[in-house]
This record gives C-alpha cells, structure tokens and sequence, in this order.
C-alpha cells in the first residue's frame, strides 16, 4: 500500500513539473487535477479498507467489516466515502470518453463509473446487521437488501465501466490491463458471491470478494494517475512543432 502511495507522489511531482512546460486550456489541468487527487483519494479507501481487514482475526466479507457493532465499521465507512469522493473526480476527468463498441457505448464511462459511486454511497450510509446474514432466514433484513443491492450494482457498474475504458481510443497502454481486470473482477467477485449464497467454503469465498475489491479500487488508482498524465501530456504533441524548433 505504501509503494502506491509513492508512486502516486512521485507522479503528482511529475505532473507539476510538466504543467510549467505545456501550454494548455485550464480546463485540461482542472481535470488533470482532479484525476490525480482522485487516484489519491482512491488509494488511501484502499489503505484503510486493508488496515481494517488486518484488524479482525476471523475470515470474514468485506462488508462485514462496516457491518453494524463491528469495531472496523468507521474506518470501512470512511474508506467507502473516500471511494466515493475518489471516484467521483476520475470520472469527471474521463467524461470525454467514449467507447467503440455499440453495445458499451449505452452510456459514457464516467457517467458508469458516477453510478457506481453512487451504489456504494449507499452501501456506505445503509450497512448490514452483524454478520451480514444472507437473504435466506429469519436473520436477514430489509437494511441487509438495501446494503447487498447496492453493493451488487455498485460492483456490476464498476466492472462495466471497466469494459467501456477499455474499448476506449485514448489509452492503448491501459486497454489491455483494463480489460483483463474487469473480467478478474467480474469472475472473481461472483464467484465468491455465490460461494456466500451457497453457504460452501465461505472462506474461499471472502478471499475472492477481497481480491476483486483490491483489483477494482487498484485499477482506478492507476487509471486516475495516467489519466492525469494524458491530459498534462497530450496537449505536448500538437505544441511541440514551434518556430524556434522548426
């Protein structure tokens, strides 16, 4: 997690620096600002959501570490909202995109990704009794399937955005790793969802939710960073042909 944060200083040190040689709209280094503080804010939800996991000795999914009596419940709280502010400034830093494929273009990735801020908001002012029961028995309850319901839009819609970004023109670098990631957690997190529902090796199983939280959030800390670094670095391309270089 430090070595994230490191990188995230050197890159925003990197970023000032190149400011001062590009000359460019403001509106470019508005939004460029805005995807660096978001990969910032993304990665310190990341921090917190681990420091929290640490925390607790049992096996446990991750919502039920901002489950309701669960002693890590602030810190996750926290950590959702950061994701939430995070999220929200990257999107507004990518609303220019747009996808190829007519099936990802219902919608633009930052209004995706916008919505998926939004479930997860939810999820984070609607959490789950103890435990987080299943919706099967007695024990669960209409905040349980408000919390879940938002959680499962609030991962569908991330993985969704994941696809549009990566049938995106703009960011060749990352459309591979992009799309690879997207199905790691789209696979990854329903598969540990239906080892939930199916009450079998539900050790396995918030193993898999953990590494498909970790991917997701880890990805859009590393998109809000080259984000950033395209929208300072772009503009170089079309000013660099000048009449002192000629």
């Amino acid at each position: 997690m430090k070595g994230v944060l490191c990188v995230c200083c050197v890159v925003s040190v990197w970023l000032l620096a190149a400011n001062s040689l590009v000359i460019d709209s403001p509106r470019r280094h508005r939004d460029a600002a805005l995807a660096i503080i978001g990969a910032f804010l993304v990665a310190a939800a990341l921090v917190l959501i681990w420091l929290a996991r640490v925390q607790v000795p049992r096996e446990l999914y991750v919502s039920e570490l901002g489950a309701l009596g669960e002693p890590t419940a602030e810190q996750f709280r926290a950590a959702l909202l950061l994701l939430v502010a995070g999220g929200l400034f990257v999107a507004w830093s990518m609303r220019d995109l747009r996808s190829r494929p007519w099936v990802l273009r219902r919608g633009t990735p930052a209004l995706t990704l916008a919505f998926a801020c939004s479930a997860f908001f939810v999820a984070s002012q609607v959490p789950c009794t103890p435990s987080c029961p299943l919706p099967l028995g007695d024990t669960f309850t209409v905040q349980d399937l408000v919390h879940t319901l938002a959680a499962i839009a609030a991962f569908a819609a991330a993985c969704w955005a994941m696809l549009q970004v990566a049938f995106a023109p703009g960011h060749r670098a990352l459309s591979g790793i992009t799309l690879l990631m997207a199905l790691a957690v789209g696979v990854v997190a329903a598969t540990g969802g239906l080892l939930s529902l199916a009450r079998w090796n539900a050790v396995f199983g918030s193993r898999l939710e953990l590494v498909a939280t970790t991917i997701g959030i880890a990805w859009l800390v590393v998109f809000g960073i080259v984000r950033a670094a395209r929208l300072v670095t772009r503009p170089a391309l079309t000013t660099a042909a000048t009449p002192d270089s000629a």
